[in-house]
C-alpha cells in the first residue's frame, strides 16, 4: 500500500544494496524504540544509509506528500473522523481570559458624546408609599 507513494526517480550510479522496504523499517524500528542512529540493528542497512533516507525525504517534503496522500485515501474511505473531543478537566484558560475588568479602560468603553448616568443618593431616591 506504500510502495506507490514512495518517490520514484532514476539515478545513476551504483544499484541500491538494501530494499526502501528495509530502510523504512529501519526507521520505524528506531522511532518506536528511541535508540541512537549508531545502535540501529544491522538487518535495517547500514545506520548511515537509513538515517539519509529520512532526512532527504524531509528536505524534499516526501514525508508531506505521503501523509497527505494516506490521508486523503483514508478520508475517502470513511475512516478518518475529523471530530475534535476536548474534555475540560484538562483544559486551562489564561489568567487574562478569565474576564476580569481590565485597568484604564472603564472610561474608554464609553461612547463619545454620552454623559454618565447620574448617581442616585438616598436624599433623591423616591419615598416608597
Amino acid at each position: 500500500m506504500l510502495e506507490p507513494l514512495l518517490p520514484k526517480g532514476i539515478r545513476s550510479g551504483r544499484p541500491p544494496v538494501h530494499t526502501k522496504r528495509q530502510l523504512i523499517n529501519g526507521i520505524r524500528f528506531r522511532t518506536r524504540t528511541g535508540i541512537p542512529w549508531r545502535d540501529l540493528p544491522e538487518r535495517y542497512g547500514p545506520w548511515e544509509t537509513v538515517y539519509g533516507l529520512p532526512r532527504r525525504w524531509q528536505r524534499n517534503n516526501t514525508w508531506r506528500r505521503i501523509l497527505e496522500q494516506l490521508q486523503a485515501r483514508a478520508d475517502t474511505k470513511g475512516l478518518i473522523t475529523w471530530e475534535v473531543s476536548v474534555d475540560s478537566t484538562i483544559v486551562r484558560a489564561h489568567q487574562h481570559a478569565a474576564g476580569a475588568r481590565k485597568r484604564g479602560t472603564s472610561g474608554s468603553s464609553r461612547l463619545a458624546g454620552s454623559s454618565p448616568s447620574p448617581t442616585t443618593t438616598g436624599s433623591d431616591a423616591p419615598a416608597a408609599g
